[in-house]
């Protein structure tokens, strides 16, 4: 039990952060339990890379709306942007669809189109900048919070939705339910000790994530992770935006 919790917090960490995580080569990472703790375990990596950036940005803090920029970067480059190229995919494949193409041929394909690139840096943009003014404002918890709820409502969708992919079907079979309701009670908890309204947040953040990948899924006909990193990257833009207000 314990070496699959200790593969499953660097399995997750490994994948879902650019953070530098070794393993053995007689480490097995594809036991069903394994795959289960790096499932239970992401929020815990969204805790991780939002307390780096706000530790970045008590450093930085003297330099005002720069330092904020360079620690809100920061924080994408911490998960390499990998939720970024979601977004393009998932926008490419969405005006193939209204083409007439097969979104899913898109979607899968390794180059990128114009609409995908004019998304993917439109909504990066406009994170970068919801980051650094929530972090200037002092709403230091608020911003770990919303990095926590993020990955919870993920969680939520490999539970909810089918997968027109096989590795996302993988990970959605292991993680089982009582998985799945640890996790929401542990960083639930968490969350609710940085931030007072932390449950308020998180329904929010749940309704927001179903919204998106079912109107996505309306789109383009399917779910993959693709699917779910763009609804990642609406979830916390869009909770940027509820928190500045």
């Amino acid at each position: 039990m314990l070496k699959n919790i200790y593969l499953g917090v660097k399995f997750s960490l490994s994948y879902f952060s650019i953070l530098p995580v070794s393993f053995k080569p007689t480490d097995d990472l594809s036991r069903k339990e394994v795959l289960a703790f790096m499932l239970f375990f992401l929020p815990f990596v969204g805790l991780v890379l939002a307390t780096l950036t706000v530790i970045l940005f008590s450093f930085l803090n003297s330099l005002s709306w720069f330092g904020a920029l360079i620690s809100a970067t920061f924080y994408m480059m911490l998960y390499g942007f990998l939720h970024t190229e979601a977004i393009m995919d998932v926008a490419d494949a969405i005006y193939a669809k209204h083409s007439g193409k097969d979104a899913y041929e898109i979607i899968k394909e390794p180059t990128v189109g114009a609409m995908g690139v004019l998304y993917g840096t439109s909504l990066m943009l406009l994170k970068i900048v919801g980051i650094a003014y929530v972090l200037m404002q002092g709403y230091l918890m608020e911003f770990i919070a919303i990095a926590i709820i993020s990955r919870l409502s993920l969680l939520l969708l490999f539970n909810i939705h089918k997968f027109r992919s096989s590795f996302a079907t993988t990970l959605k079979k292991s993680l089982t339910k009582p998985y799945l309701l640890s996790s929401f009670a542990l960083f639930s908890t968490i969350g609710y000790l940085l931030v007072s309204n932390f449950m308020l947040l998180l329904l929010i953040g749940l309704l927001l994530a179903l919204l998106i990948s079912f109107v996505i899924k309306s789109k383009i006909g399917f779910v993959n992770g693709d699917v779910l990193g763009a609804t990642f990257e609406g979830v916390e833009i869009l909770l940027l935006i509820g928190v500045s207000l």
